[in-house]
């Protein structure tokens, strides 16, 4: 099966700049939102807006490695030659499990979204087809993945245009307007004031918020296999956090200007109350297909994001050999099917273990996103200290207002570890965090041997 031994560059810039908006677009926005409205109120504009800058930083430091040095274990890679081989191996098997992870949360949502519409078919059965599914459409060449993440998102990007719209309608002509509560700005003020909950509540959001934007970094991923990575990579990271920040912070905005802040999310998904309004009535329908499209987006790009990032560490040493197997199109296929089948074993947990499960998922997920962040922050810094002054000025995507940005954003994902220990809520996370720190310090002392970098590995980088 074995047939080429280079990655295929078959992404182009729209197929990665949609991959990575799609990514950051998806349960966070269309059900964690009424989540994050309920802890910090209106103020939780704040909270997008100050998150969505630090992970702007975040993506231009690995953005600045990437087009530097584009390898297929991107962040694990960067982190495992500028901060040792440890680092490496704890970020590389970290970003994989929270892939898997949500995952096994998409796949099941999968399978409960799809009893709306067939009710009496077995939910397992709709969670094995999209598996087997998504699995062959990883195994085709990195063209056709990059061509259905593209339209996938474009159904998610269109659903979020259409609720702003729609919202809009509604405030300025007034069209579903509801006589029980006024619809404007005045909303943001009203019932509480815009921060009812205090500086309390809107760092308490910060888990929810910084979790909504995890998925992006799966941009550095890709530059193994851009077309062109010192074109397109800048593009799609310049372009992303703009639109982000837009479609959460001016979505929540007219959401919370046409409903009292307290009132949303009650009646289900925030987007369902909007259609409601507007007098669809088939608005559970059309969230339906919205959130499935989202399901199968995430789990398309996160099958892709884990699989190669275990296909760079392979080449490191810190992952099986077998990893490294491409199929004819140059892509990775061992590492597809490893996914696949450890899906196919989380579906068959997630029948045996309690619906509570989805907390521990969740909470090792907003763990795993911020250690990632955290450590291509550490890793861009330790690179730039490595290097001449000669070699910054080569930089072709340098990240701006070096060094205070990425001082203040390490230190803001400081901040955010111990938002997660303060808060009862969200301590979990930090618990359950450690102790994935610590077997994976035991599986690096039992499995890793001790690697030594050659003239090669450093060459890569220099």
């Amino acid at each position: 099966m074995q047939s080429t031994s280079q990655l295929a560059r078959g992404l182009s810039a729209r197929h990665i700049r949609f991959m990575a908006l799609g990514s950051a677009i998806g349960t966070g926005l269309f059900y964690g939102s009424a989540k994050a409205i309920e802890t910090a109120g209106p103020a939780v504009l704040l909270a997008y807006i100050i998150g969505g800058a630090a992970v702007f930083m975040v993506m231009r430091a690995l953005g600045e490695m990437a087009v530097r040095s584009p390898l297929a274990g991107s962040f694990s890679q960067y982190a495992s030659h500028y901060l040792g081989p440890r680092a490496g191996f704890f970020t590389g098997w970290t970003y994989v499990f929270e892939m898997l992870i949500v995952c096994l949360a998409d796949v099941t949502a999968f399978g409960v979204y799809m009893k709306l519409w067939f009710p009496d078919v077995a939910q397992w059965i709709w969670v094995l087809s999209i598996i087997c599914f998504i699995g062959a459409i990883n195994l085709c060449h990195v063209k056709t993945f990059g061509e259905m993440e593209f339209w996938l998102s474009i159904v998610k990007v269109g659903a979020i245009v259409a609720m702003i719209v729609g919202g809009a309608a509604i405030m300025m002509f007034g069209f579903g307007q509801a006589s029980e509560h006024a619809v404007g700005v005045s909303n943001l003020f009203d019932h509480g004031g815009f921060m009812p909950n205090g500086i309390g509540g809107v760092i308490a959001s910060f888990a929810v918020v910084m979790f909504a934007f995890g998925g992006i970094e799966v941009i550095g991923i890709t530059a193994s296999e851009a077309k062109n990575p010192e074109v397109t990579i800048p593009k799609a990271i310049n372009a992303v956090p703009v639109r982000i920040l837009l479609f959460y912070v001016l979505t929540l905005f007219v959401l919370m200007c046409i409903y009292p802040w307290n009132q949303i999310g009650q009646n289900g998904s925030p987007f369902v109350q909007i259609f409601d309004s507007l007098g669809i009535s088939a608005a559970a329908n059309i969230l339906n297909v919205v959130v499935i499209t989202a399901a199968i987006s995430a789990i398309n790009s996160d099958i892709f994001g884990a699989g190669r990032m275990m296909y760079g560490m392979a080449h490191e040493g810190q992952a099986p050999k077998s990893f490294t197997k491409l199929t004819k199109n140059g892509v990775p296929w061992m590492t597809v099917l490893v996914m696949v089948l450890v899906l196919f074993i989380g579906v068959v947990l997630n029948y045996l273990i309690p619906e509570d499960v989805f907390l521990v998922i969740a909470s090792i997920a907003t763990f795993a996103t911020i250690w990632v962040w955290f450590m291509i922050l550490l890793a861009q810094f330790a690179m730039r200290r490595k290097m001449t002054p000669e070699q910054v000025q080569q930089l072709k995507f340098p990240v701006p207002m070096w060094p205070v940005a990425p001082i203040l954003a390490i230190a803001f994902m400081v901040f955010i570890f111990g938002v997660l220990g303060y808060f009862e809520s969200t301590r979990i996370a930090l618990y359950v965090g450690i102790g994935w720190l610590l077997l994976l310090t035991i599986a690096y002392a039992v499995w890793v041997k001790k690697p030594e970098e050659t003239e090669k590995e450093v060459e890569e980088l220099a």
